[in-house]
């Protein structure tokens, strides 16, 4: 008699002990949270929804694999059905990332070109994200679909390009002091139905004190391949940082290679390749062109002096020195002139 009432009290303490867990995690991630909300409130975020365990547990099937699309090196993806509409839950694994995630992403969702976060869970561990839906999903790390390996057509990679820089631009100039991405690569963006590009992911972003050119990090923070120079040597992060990040990505959407790969031991940067480091810069196009867009521009003269103005800014984007490179604003403006 005494052993079925003590199994029918485990169920009972234990559900309790979770529930204790849930408050606790609420309440030191909603600190956490509250703090810089209130350090960051600028009257442009939007406000989000905050949604409880039980409803992401729920729409996930408790983050079931049949549910999960990708992951990062410090985060899952999943998507589900919540309020009846498809959503993107990121769930991430280090609470200072998701905190910083979660205040830029709510700053950014008025942008057109940045994925809207709908709302949060502080019940968990680390907090978990809620987004709208991308419906054609992320991108390779060669720029193509990963869904299905789709090569997009030269129109559309340029038309990404500009909209991306004009994220980038709204990123670095919309708010009080710049706010600095340090991690984009084609794996933090998402592709909707029309192929209108929604950035993703701001855990590495950090906001350059006023009265600040840069900020001083205590190590190199972002994808090696994409890194720029003066970062790695110097741990300083500025809206040059992304510029020359975002001439890597340039780059890679013209080659339709990613920014690196591995040759048995050795790693083969994109911006290594010999065929971009010809002396007196007369780079010939079709030497590292992707093949497919090369064949859509055949005979078509606007489009042939579209890739090699595009060329011609990602090379000046990945300048070794801060000073040499354009700033973000310029970088969108010359998109928009050669989209023309």
């Amino acid at each position: 008699m005494a052993s079925k009432a003590l199994f029918s009290i485990i169920p009972r303490i234990k559900r309790k002990e979770e529930k204790e867990e849930r408050k606790r995690s609420f309440l030191k991630n909603g600190s956490m949270l509250l703090e810089d909300l209130i350090a960051s409130c600028d009257g442009k975020s939007h406000p989000i929804r905050c949604y409880s365990a039980a409803e992401l547990n729920r729409v996930t099937n408790n983050f079931d694999r049949s549910c999960f699309i990708t992951d990062g090196t410090y985060f899952d993806i999943y998507r589900g059905i919540l309020d009846d509409r498809t959503v993107i839950i990121k769930k991430h694994y280090i609470v200072d990332w998701a905190i910083r995630d979660i205040i830029i992403s709510m700053q950014m969702s008025a942008h057109k070109n940045s994925l809207k976060l709908l709302g949060c869970c502080l019940e968990f561990d680390t907090p978990a994200l809620v987004f709208e839906n991308a419906g054609k999903g992320g991108l390779n790390n060669d720029g193509s679909l990963a869904v299905d390996n789709e090569l997009l057509p030269w129109k559309t990679r340029l038309r990404i390009a500009k909209q991306l820089a004009s994220a980038l631009t709204y990123l670095h100039t919309a708010f009080p002091t710049p706010i600095v991405h340090r991690n984009l690569r084609p794996t933090c963006i998402l592709l909707d139905d029309d192929y209108v590009p929604k950035l993703f992911d701001f855990s590495f972003s950090i906001t350059i004190p006023p009265d600040q050119l840069y900020v001083q990090d205590n190590f190199a923070i972002g994808t090696s391949a994409y890194m720029d120079p003066t970062h790695r040597n110097s741990r300083r992060s500025s809206e040059r940082t992304d510029v020359y990040i975002f001439g890597v990505l340039l780059l890679v959407f013209l080659t339709q290679r990613a920014a690196s790969r591995r040759h048995g031991a050795e790693i083969e940067l994109l911006i290594g390749d010999s065929k971009l480091n010809v002396p007196g810069g007369q780079i010939q196009i079709e030497t590292i062109a992707d093949p497919k867009i090369l064949e859509e521009v055949v005979g078509d003269e606007q489009a042939q002096q579209q890739l090699q103005d595009f060329l011609a800014l990602a090379l000046l984007c990945i300048q070794d020195e801060n000073e040499a490179r354009p700033d973000m604003i310029d970088v969108a403006k010359e998109l928009v002139r050669i989209d023309k």
